[in-house]
């Protein structure tokens, strides 16, 4: 049976060019980058090259470049520097729908004296900047918000709300793992201070992300140990994830433009076909500004988690949610966040979509899914409720 793989804002294949390019690094040129020898020395080089493609995707200086073990690593080094760095300041700003590696370090940080404020969106999922500057003080040592949502698609400005946060003197970070190699980011036209990568979000492997830290910025170091990355973040580095990465880059700064054209029409077709197709679904969130490639789908009535399972019966790989809350039993905190009605909450699939999905999946997705509703709901009670009142009426 074929694997149809769209859950991609989990976790996306390694690209075989990424591969290609990683192998060497394991069993040949496996000297410690760090070394005075020539052997370690051209490792050392290749991280140098690494880095710069890196920095090419983001548009951004290569010094401004720390690689790190994960987005969730970038998240918690970039939140700890501000507060060390701000140490007078107890105040952190963060959205409802941020990902728990904002939202969890966040509230852990509340039991330490910390305040924080999770500014609401509204039921398209999108953040009003008024509430922002609202919740802006003399006591705000950083504000972060996520590019663009993993389980939504929907896109945050971030770039306006940064000016805002600077305009006051306060730290701004955001978390780009959903957003970098989907839609373009220049960091010379913006004031962003950190930002935070994952590489296996982009076809590179797990175990590698990014710190982008901008020139001048005060950071105070989450890893404490040896000289690497500058002194940002100790440790030895990952040399094959950081080559990985480095070329996962370069081929995502070539894929932005068929990201954003031929992936978002087999996202659109997928969408477009469902909602006709079943009765009483809806998309969640803003359908204009979000990622190309991702669709968050209701069906009333019906369980997230037992769509997911006759999907996976005919090899369609999907999400109900963040893969990071996968086995809980409550809606997604993104969908409460939205007031998305309970009945629909339960039932929401996320379909997220690669340049490697084609037209055939897509199709085999659009003619499988109908069924499966429809067989779920012929054993919901709810469901059947619903439409014996519809008749009575």
């Amino acid at each position: 049976m074929k694997t149809i793989y769209l859950d991609n804002n989990a976790t996306t294949k390694v690209a075989d060019e990424v591969l290609e390019a990683m192998l060497p690094y394991f069993n040949q040129l496996y000297g410690n980058p760090s070394s005075m020898h020539t052997f370690g020395g051209q490792v050392g080089q290749r991280i140098r090259d690494a880095r710069e493609q890196v920095a090419a995707l983001l548009g951004a200086l290569p010094e401004e470049i720390v690689f790190t073990s994960c987005g969730t690593e970038s998240d918690n080094a970039a939140i700890h520097s501000a507060l060390a760095t701000r140490p007078d300041k107890k105040h952190i700003v963060i959205s409802r729908v941020e990902h728990p590696a904002i939202r969890a370090l966040c509230t852990h940080l509340g039991t330490q004296g910390y305040k924080i404020t999770e500014l609401p969106v509204n039921k398209n999922g999108i953040l009003d900047l008024e509430n922002l500057e609202k919740s802006l003080t003399p006591d705000t040592a950083i504000v972060s918000l996520m590019w663009a949502n993993n389980e939504t698609g929907v896109i945050f400005p971030v770039e306006e709300a940064a000016r805002m946060t600077h305009d006051r003197g306060i730290l701004f970070h955001t978390d780009a793992v959903q957003a970098t190699g989907k839609i373009p980011i220049n960091m010379k036209n913006n004031v962003i201070d950190m930002l935070s990568i994952s590489g296996h979000k982009l076809h590179a492997p797990k175990g590698i992300g990014v710190l982008y830290i901008r020139r001048g910025t005060k950071f105070s170091p989450f890893l404490i140990g040896g000289h690497q990355e500058k002194g940002r973040r100790g440790g030895t580095e990952n040399t094959a994830g950081i080559i990985g990465l480095g070329k996962a880059c370069e081929l995502a700064a070539k894929n932005i433009g068929t990201e954003n054209i031929r992936v978002k029409q087999l996202r659109d077709k997928l969408e477009q076909a469902l909602l006709k197709a079943v009765p009483q679904s809806r998309v969640n969130g803003d359908i204009q500004h979000r990622l190309p490639n991702t669709t968050n789908i209701s069906f009333e009535y019906v369980e997230g988690e037992a769509i997911l399972l006759l999907m996976n019966e005919l090899g369609i790989c999907a999400s109900s949610g963040s893969a990071c809350t996968s086995g809980s039993l409550q809606p997604s905190h993104v969908l409460r966040a939205m007031g998305v009605p309970f009945t629909m909450a339960h039932g929401s699939i996320r379909f997220s979509l690669s340049v490697y999905n084609t037209e055939e999946e897509v199709d085999f997705v659009i003619e499988k899914m109908p069924a499966i509703i429809e067989r779920l709901r012929g054993m919901s009670p709810f469901w059947n409720q619903g439409q014996q009142a519809c008749t009575n009426q």
